[in-house]
């Protein structure tokens, strides 16, 4: 099973039909690097300038809760707006405001005028941009790499943004952060910029607007809306690739939930050696999307993705199950290994199934059901843990996946729809 063969509705840009990676391809995978460096340097200064700022845990939670809100608020209309517009436009205005509002948030912070309101500003209208950007971009990256391309594009994303959001953005963080707060901010809206100036380079490619289904004219909002939900739900294929995402990323937002106690606590890890696991896991999605296009090649993608979900489940048990030194490191490492192998596949085949007509709300309803749903897990966790035991939460969080896996496995590794 090679994958499925390219939809009509691609753009007329000439790599669309030759399928190569080629230059405007390479400047947008660097776009899309310097705006998840930029988040990954929000992702960790954010949360730790409102907690020294305000010294509330209430103050925290609500600045989290707005960065997570727009995915519930915000992504089905934006996605809707991105099948209207050119995904080109869409990327260059949402990274433009996107650096006036850390720019913004910077000049707030130097002058100590950041107080929680505009914490809470800033965090929801930085997540809302990433919602409009994040669509589009899926557009122009099927666009400009060719459908029958997509693993590999999608590998060298997968690559970007566990070297941006994982590594550089909290790396450089981190580093700001101890000279000065504002700096990360600054700093934050410098990379929305650089962004915006590759996108700005890219050639504009033309999408088809047909719109599957009898009516020839754009319907309006709420029935575009309506329009890519109903594809989601209907298309066979889709439908379970949401419901394997929407299950495993609650049962793994459980485990990251309590990671961090369950290392310190009956591991024995020091404090200062748990963010190593995070490392582990980067390296491990690194390696994975190096090697999945070479694996699904001769393996094919449906039992690729099947061995990837199975590979996450086993070393979550293997957390929760095995105590030996550095064990925890290894399935950290294949955690990443398999969480890797299936972003970078489910999102080949979910590109690949979806017309271009109805990229950016297919991608926002997806989006909203996989990561709006994460909190569910992590607000189990704890009562979970409580009830039987932290290594018990990480056993049920590896057998969920691993289920999943098992009931996924025939409509993956089917061709058709």
């Amino acid at each position: 099973m090679a994958g499925f063969p390219a939809r009509s509705g691609a753009g007329t840009h000439p790599t669309a039909t030759s399928g190569r990676i080629d230059g405007p391809f390479r400047l947008l995978m660097l776009a899309g690097f310097a705006s998840l460096t930029g988040d990954g340097i929000r992702m960790a200064a954010l949360p730790l300038f409102a907690a020294i700022s305000t010294r509330s845990p209430l103050a925290v939670s609500a600045v989290a809760t707005a960065e997570v809100l727009p995915w519930l608020l915000v992504a089905l209309p934006a996605g809707a707006l991105v099948d209207r517009c050119s995904p080109r436009k869409v990327v260059l205005t949402a990274h433009c405001v996107r650096a006036l509002a850390a720019a913004a948030l910077a000049v707030a912070v130097f002058t100590h005028h950041a107080g929680l309101p505009v914490l809470i500003a800033a965090a929801f209208v930085l997540t809302s941009g990433e919602t409009f950007a994040d669509s589009a971009f899926q557009l122009l990256l099927v666009e400009l790499s060719g459908r029958e391309r997509l693993d590999k594009a999608n590998s060298w994303y997968v690559a970007a943004e566990t070297l941006g959001l994982d590594f550089g953005g909290p790396l450089l963080a981190a580093l700001m952060f101890t000279w000065q707060p504002g700096a990360c901010f600054a700093l934050n809206a410098l990379t929305f910029l650089i962004s915006a100036g590759c996108v700005a380079a890219l050639p504009e490619v033309t999408v088809s607007r047909d719109i599957p289904g009898p009516r020839a004219a754009a319907p309006p909002m709420r029935r575009q809306l309506a329009d890519g939900i109903r594809f989601l739900a209907r298309q066979r294929t889709l439908r379970t690739l949401v419901l394997a995402v929407v299950a495993s990323a609650v049962a793994v937002s459980a485990a990251n939930a309590l990671i961090s106690l369950y290392a310190i606590g009956p591991l024995g890890i020091r404090a200062a050696l748990v963010p190593t696991l995070w490392v582990a896991q980067a390296v491990g999605t690194l390696f994975a999307a190096w090697l999945v296009p070479r694996v699904a090649g001769r393996f094919g993608d449906g039992p690729t993705m099947v061995g990837a979900l199975s590979l996450l489940g086993v070393a979550f048990v293997a957390v929760g199950a095995v105590r030996l030194a550095g064990a925890v490191w290894v399935a950290y490492l294949l955690v990443g290994m398999g969480a890797g192998a299936w972003n970078v596949l489910s999102a080949t085949r979910r590109q690949r199934l979806t017309p271009s007509a109805l990229m950016g709300r297919v991608t926002s309803a997806y989006r909203m059901l996989a990561w709006g749903l994460m909190p569910l897990g992590a607000a189990v966790a704890g009562p979970l843990a409580k009830v039987t035991s932290l290594a018990t939460v990480f056993i049920v969080v590896g057998g969920i996946v691993v289920a999943v896996a098992i009931v996924a496995a025939r409509p993956l590794t089917r061709t058709g729809r």
